[in-house]
């Protein structure tokens, strides 16, 4: 059950609020390196600078990391909702529009479509601000495991 007060998942992502995210519980977001813009009860806004090690062979950002990011920042935002029940990824569909490169700012926002009684839809988009162009955008039913 959701607590009606703001609870100590969501207090912990806001209080690095305009910082970079450190002490995670997800190891694959600390390698990420993410600032935190917005933390909201199912809502999540991170940017992310693109590193070498997060680039393909073509020197952008490889498909792989960029559906790591929806996934991981969809995780991120059912953490946020303070639910006791454990939920996992069910299944992920994204759409890839443009390239980023190393050494880019990337943003992703993140929302909840539909909230069930066991599956909750969200939806990621991961912008390249300096451009103002949607790079990639990503859908994901996670499933209440318990």
């Amino acid at each position: 059950m959701e607590s009606s007060e703001i609870h100590e998942r969501l207090l912990f992502l806001q209080s690095f609020t305009g910082k970079e995210l450190a002490g995670s519980p997800s190891n694959y977001m600390n390698w990420l390196k993410p600032t935190v813009i917005n933390a909201q009860s199912g809502m999540l806004e991170f940017s992310y600078v693109v590193r070498h090690e997060m680039t393909n062979p073509y020197g952008i950002l490889h498909g792989g990391v960029t559906a790591g990011i929806i996934d991981d920042l969809i995780g991120a935002t059912v953490y946020t909702l303070g639910l006791n029940d454990a939920y996992t990824t069910v299944n992920n569909s994204i759409d890839y529009f443009a390239p980023a490169k190393e050494g880019d700012l990337i943003i992703a926002r993140t929302a909840v479509v539909k909230r069930g009684l066991r599956i909750i839809n969200l939806q990621c988009e991961v912008f390249l601000p300096k451009k103002d162009r949607l790079i990639a955008k990503g859908y994901s039913n996670m499933l209440n495991m318990s």
